[in-house]
């Protein structure tokens, strides 16, 4: 049986890449339309026909012709010209502006975000009042008090705007500030001043700068608006917003003189807001850039002659069935797989522990079947069957179905997984009332019932109260219900124990089997913790560097390991000793996806490497799989 085609039509890859390629057309026209912007108002003088404060009555209100290609306005002055002059002042007016908002705001922002107190609270109530106004409200009153003209009214748009840098400079200080490093910073002595411009301040240029091209388009809007009605640039002098309101004044005679300035101040605000959304994007959570899986990726693909990828026996009882999965990454000049080869499955009932270190692929495993892969994340072979359906055929409309009602997930720290601004009892009616259409009142006491029924005393009472109010071993109880609420057949619990101490991890294991008692779901249960996944699972599946290297059943497993990689996990498993002789280790660290060996990949660290490692390895067996060449003449250390 050969390995299992992508079941998504190739037409899909072809659509994503021209949607890519039309992006990247759309962001080249508008770097193209600024760059032009900017070349117009430098080079103005050179560049205009004729002089924009030139006036000819015996010209005026002309249409386009060869001597003036966009027409005349009242005074007979040139409207191309005029429009490209006031490519100047749109430069100068969007410079001043936002300049004056970043110098003003970012570092008040720091200051109270990093100060708190008094502070704080007054500028943050000075703040709520400027933004409870109307911004244009707010500028014709400091115009008011400035004065008409450029320079005062980019004084009163750069006030505005300095609000929006202040909260996002504050926003990003308030999370940054109570951050260990911040502690660690000043458990060294670092003073106040170097914490805030050395650690801090670089935790705000990403969303600095996207907040600067929101701002520039802004400002255009605005120096547009304020010159319109006679607040800004003051005639003769030549701006979009001047020449807006004398085709305003002369629309019945010629209505093209309104063309010329809005196309300009449309095409140019768009422009900043499209470079705005790709930096955004760039510097955010995810670049969706273009890939070319044929370049990195090729070299990772099956050499010639190596064995088929393993056929996993089928069992009646299957809730999950993932069959060589390939999940991809994007990278400098293409892309780069992360999980390669995958294939196991679970059964009703069943816990697969997912173990290995840090790097191996586990929690993305978790979360392409769940389909939360992040920005240019994309799995592009393989199948996952739940209940027989393969979750990567479904559209998004699909998937999000399937989500919460057949398949759910407990991650690692509870207190970033609830929503702190909701009480643990409104996120579990939640999910209830969306997914299974439960009034208010039903919900409600359904989340009741579920609190209690994952152990937590009082549940009338803890459903009312807030994730920071409850302690870990709480808080992980709540998520731990919230993912059942609509008894999903399968589970998939990210590292759930790991922040919690010895006791509590016991209590939520024993939860975790008495629910699956209870419910009958299968349960994919990711750790880097062989005691706990010992105690827990019924198999183990060992991944390291994107693959699975050995699975098998867990007294198997601990008894007997057959891959080198499995041997040393259990090996430097911390045991109650007098550390004598030293906990031992495995040497070096796991590779980097990209920097893979192109045979076995675990090669590097391991001390029964030979000459046939050096070629692509499969994964070998039916029940007890391994991936080493040398399994079965190998004898290596068990568990003690």
């Amino acid at each position: 049986m050969t390995s299992k085609p992508d079941t998504l039509s190739p037409a899909g890859p072809v659509r994503a890449r021209s949607r890519l390629n039309g992006a990247h057309i759309v962001t080249s026209v508008a770097a193209a339309v600024l760059v032009l912007l900017a070349f117009l108002a430098v080079f103005a003088d050179w560049v205009a026909p004729y002089d924009p404060l030139r006036q000819s009555l015996m010209e005026a209100l002309q249409g386009p012709s060869a001597a003036h290609w966009l027409g005349t306005d009242d005074l007979g002055r040139d409207v191309l010209s005029r429009l490209i002059h006031g490519c100047r002042i749109a430069v100068i007016a969007a410079a001043e502006a936002t300049t004056i908002a970043v110098l003003l705001g970012v570092p008040i922002g720091l200051f109270i975000g990093y100060r708190g107190g008094v502070w704080d609270w007054i500028v943050m109530r000075i703040v709520e009042a400027v933004v409870s106004i109307p911004g244009i409200m707010v500028a014709i009153a400091i115009i008011a008090i400035l004065g008409a003209g450029l320079h005062r009214a980019m004084i009163a748009l750069g006030i505005l705007f300095s609000t929006s840098f202040l909260r996002l400079a504050r926003g990003v200080v308030l999370a940054e500030r109570e951050e260990v490093y911040v502690r660690s910073a000043r458990v060294i002595g670092a003073s106040d001043r170097r914490i805030l411009m050395r650690h801090i301040f670089p935790n705000i240029a990403p969303p600095l700068i996207v907040q600067v091209t929101l701002t520039v388009g802004a400002v255009l809007l605005a120096e547009a608006g304020l010159s319109f009605i006679g607040l800004g640039v003051q005639p003769p002098q030549a701006s979009w917003g001047t020449m807006l309101n004398t085709a305003a004044a002369f629309m019945d005679f010629n209505w093209f003189l309104s063309v010329p300035p809005g196309i300009a101040i449309i095409l140019t605000v768009l422009s900043v807001n499209l470079l705005g959304d790709v930096l955004r994007d760039s510097i955010g959570r995810g670049i969706a850039v273009e890939t070319r899986p044929e370049t990195p990726a090729a070299r990772f693909a099956a050499a010639p002659g190596a064995a088929e990828p393993v056929v996993l026996p089928r069992r009646a009882d299957e809730v999950l069935r993932v069959e060589n999965l390939q999940v991809m990454v994007p990278a400098p000049g293409g892309e780069v797989p992360v999980i390669t080869d995958l294939s196991f499955s679970i059964a009703r009932g069943e816990t697969l522990g997912l173990v290995g270190e840090s790097g191996s692929g586990k929690t993305l495993t978790g979360l392409a079947i769940l389909g939360l892969l992040g920005a240019g994340v994309r799995a592009t072979h393989g199948a996952i069957l739940l209940n027989g359906q393969d979750l990567r055929a479904l559209s998004p409309r699909q998937i999000e179905q399937v989500r919460g009602n057949e398949v759910a997930m407990v991650f690692q720290d509870p207190t970033t997984s609830l929503n702190p601004a909701f009480t643990v009892g409104s996120q579990i009616a939640e999910v209830l009332r969306v997914k299974q259409g439960l009034n208010r009142a039903q919900a409600w006491a359904r989340a009741v019932e579920l609190i209690d029924r994952v152990g937590i005393p009082r549940p009338e009472e803890r459903a009312r109260a807030y994730p920071h109010e409850l302690s870990g071993g709480m808080a992980q109880r709540i998520a731990i219900a919230r993912a059942l609420s609509c008894n999903p057949s399968l589970l998939i619990a990210d590292e759930p124990t790991t922040a919690l101490d010895v006791t509590v991890q016991q209590e939520i294991l024993d939860l975790f089997r008495d629910l699956q008692a209870e419910f009958g779901m299968a349960i994919l249960f990711v750790t880097h913790d062989l005691a706990v996944a010992a105690d827990i699972c019924d198999r183990i599946s060992v991944m390291y560097a994107g693959e699975m290297v050995e699975m098998a059943g867990v007294d198997a497993l601990f008894a007997d390991p057959r891959h080198p990689y499995t041997a040393g996990l259990l090996h430097a498993m911390p045991h109650a000793s007098d550390r004598m002789p030293p906990l031992p280790t495995i040497r070096g660290n796991v590779p980097r996806p990209g920097d893979w060996p192109s045979g076995c990949r675990f090669s590097d660290r391991c001390d029964f490497r030979v000459a046939a490692c050096d070629a692509r390895i499969p994964l070998l067996g039916r029940e007890r799989l391994v991936r080493c060449i040398r399994a079965g003449e190998l004898e290596l250390e068990a568990a003690s």
